[in-house]
């Protein structure tokens, strides 16, 4: 039998995961494939994830506490990784959206994360990669991370109401290629055919009266506290101070009334598409 090769805990969260879980697993004396058989998952993923080749998941986390009757040891690492993988101050925003009745969003160059097919999110996350902004493990991480925030916004029983208005631009840059671009308007187009979702374009002929520079998400919480999510290039930012969030909330309604119709909007979407070869 081949030698295991020693991790490096202090690399990273995701390797400290992954050593624990190995010291785990060889204190209890079982393989890997013991320990998939007991935690419910294939002897290769435990060897992914202990190879650092593959992030734990939240799900993956709370079974190894389980099964090593660690507490939440490793559900605490898991919640380490999730941190790493995601700009500071975003982890509070999105348990805030997770709660939210009302998400009003403004997006400028790329379409909004809650509506980004996998393929999409996945070009945008393999261009952070080769730019060394990010790790290969960080980007599948941040890629899992929006599968299940999407889920628990969009697929909830009782979803909130979503209004995104988008920039021109986000249907123009072919993010992904083609054929990511064809799949990603005809999910926009889905999306906009759910009632509680509406979808508007801010055309580019709105030039300098769009009132926003940046992207912008508004929430409105189940106590109807409104809060406001903005990001720089290295963190994000959360807005509670009142005068400010209401002054943005003034100008996202200035800019609903500027943008294009939903029919309009919608339109201006399908005609990209048919646009694209």
């Amino acid at each position: 039998m081949l030698e295991e090769p020693e991790i490096d805990g202090s690399s990273s969260p995701f390797a400290r995961f992954a050593a624990e879980l190995r010291r785990a697993r060889r204190a209890k004396g079982w393989s890997q494939v013991q320990t998939g058989k007991r935690m419910g998952y294939s002897n290769t993923l435990v060897s992914y994830i202990e190879g650092v080749k593959r992030p734990p998941t939240r799900k993956f986390a709370v079974k190894a506490d389980e099964v090593f009757e660690t507490g939440e040891a490793f559900y605490e690492l898991w919640r380490r990784c999730t941190r790493a993988a995601l700009l500071e101050g975003f982890e509070e925003f999105a348990d805030c959206e997770g709660r939210c009745r009302r998400l009003r969003t403004f997006e400028l160059g790329v379409i909004p994360g809650i509506f980004q097919t996998p393929a999409y999110a996945a070009a945008l996350e393999t261009a952070a990669v080769q730019r060394g902004s990010i790790t290969p493990v960080q980007a599948d991480e941040r890629i899992a991370y929006l599968a299940a925030r999407q889920r628990r916004l969009l697929e909830q029983k009782t979803p909130p109401i979503i209004h995104a208005v988008m920039d021109e631009s986000c249907l123009m840059r072919p993010v992904g290629g083609q054929a990511v671009m064809r799949g990603q308007l005809d999910h926009i187009e889905e999306l906009a055919s759910r009632p509680y979702i509406t979808i508007q374009i801010a055309p580019l002929t709105l030039a300098e009266y769009r009132p926003f520079l940046l992207p912008l998400t508004l929430l409105t919480l189940p106590d109807r506290t409104v809060i406001g999510y903005s990001e720089s290039q290295l963190r994000g930012y959360l807005e509670r101070n009142r005068d400010i969030v209401s002054a943005r909330d003034r100008d996202y309604d200035r800019l609903q009334v500027e943008s294009l119709s939903t029919g309009a909007s919608l339109a201006k979407i399908r005609a990209v598409r048919k646009d694209i070869q």
